[in-house]
């Protein structure tokens, strides 16, 4: 891959631009609210239209079902959506049905299952566009995390997420913690979770910061109680990281009610799919939300 930021931003710009054309990337359009909780301010996207992400998702299990094997959209994924090969394990193509603009995934060439373990080779892919792309990386681990394909895939998107925000709603909560020791629980979040802290990326190569990285992954699940045995851990996770920091959060539950929550819902982005929705969480305190989803504070985790 390229080393220059600005090629790569411009690089996804014209992808997108094309794969808008040829109709091989389908935005899912969304209005949005801000709801401040704890001086947060939490965005509420509400979806205008899922009919076509439906549509698809209806399609594919059709056609699993007649299929003696298991068919999987990112083997071989759509070409129209290729950005860069950015290893030797790894390729970075757009999301097909994205709510924020320029969603990246990040995917294994070979398949590797999204159940499996995080590894150096995937933190190195996933820094290679975040030394380059300010933004959210983040990671679904299992069924309970929200993770929508069984083939491994980190994800990215770019700051903003909308105008009202500079980065992510969590992030001035989190980063109020930065001068705290190695491993930070935050008071405020009433649900477990472990947040360690990186010091400046600048100075460091991709190598040094893929291994950091996967050390400090390493200890975070252990702090969480989640081993890993055949490669695969022992609870479903989300992990969220960006220039600053990395957080993982143990997961009891995929749903609250039937409001599907992953990583982006624990960096403080909900997406509701009707009106009904909408006002549930719009009258509901979103930090609750997420403690129901994952494991309330004081709770044993559950690794059977």
């Amino acid at each position: 891959m390229k080393q220059n930021g600005n090629y790569l931003r411009e690089k996804i710009e014209q992808v997108t631009e094309k794969a808008l054309e040829k109709k091989a990337l389908h935005p899912i359009l969304t209005t949005y609210d801000i709801k401040q909780e704890n001086h947060t301010p939490f965005l509420i996207r509400m979806v205008e239209n899922l009919a076509r992400k439906d549509h698809a998702k209806k399609q594919q299990k059709e056609k699993q079902k007649e299929s003696t094997t298991f068919l999987n959209p990112f083997l071989p994924y759509d070409q129209d959506l290729f950005i860069e090969e950015i290893s030797e394990t790894h390729v970075a193509i757009l999301n097909k049905y994205n709510v924020f603009n320029h969603h990246l995934l990040i995917i294994t060439k070979e398949f590797e299952s999204q159940e499996k373990a995080l590894n150096v080779n995937d933190f190195s892919a996933l820094w290679t566009i975040l030394t380059k792309i300010k933004g959210l990386g983040f990671y679904n681990s299992g069924k309970l995390s929200g993770a929508s394909q069984p083939h491994k895939h980190l994800q990215l998107v770019p700051y903003p997420l909308v105008e009202e925000i500079d980065t992510i709603p969590l992030d001035h909560l989190i980063l109020c913690y930065q001068n705290y020791p190695e491993i930070v629980n935050i008071k405020e979040l009433p649900y477990q979770h472990s947040i360690v802290f990186f010091e400046d990326i600048n100075n460091k190569t991709n190598k040094e910061l893929s291994t950091l990285t996967f050390t400090a992954y390493c200890q975070l699940l252990d702090k969480l109680n989640i081993s890993i045995e055949d490669n695969i851990p022992s609870q479903n996770y989300n992990l969220l990281i960006t220039e600053n920091w990395m957080m993982i959060i143990p997961r009891s539950q995929e749903k609250y009610h039937s409001i599907s929550i992953n990583s982006l819902g624990f960096a403080g982005a909900f997406l509701v799919k009707n009106k009904e929705q909408l006002d549930l969480v719009m009258n509901s305190s979103l930090l609750d939300i997420l403690a129901s989803v994952g494991i309330k504070k004081n709770c044993v985790i559950n690794s059977e």
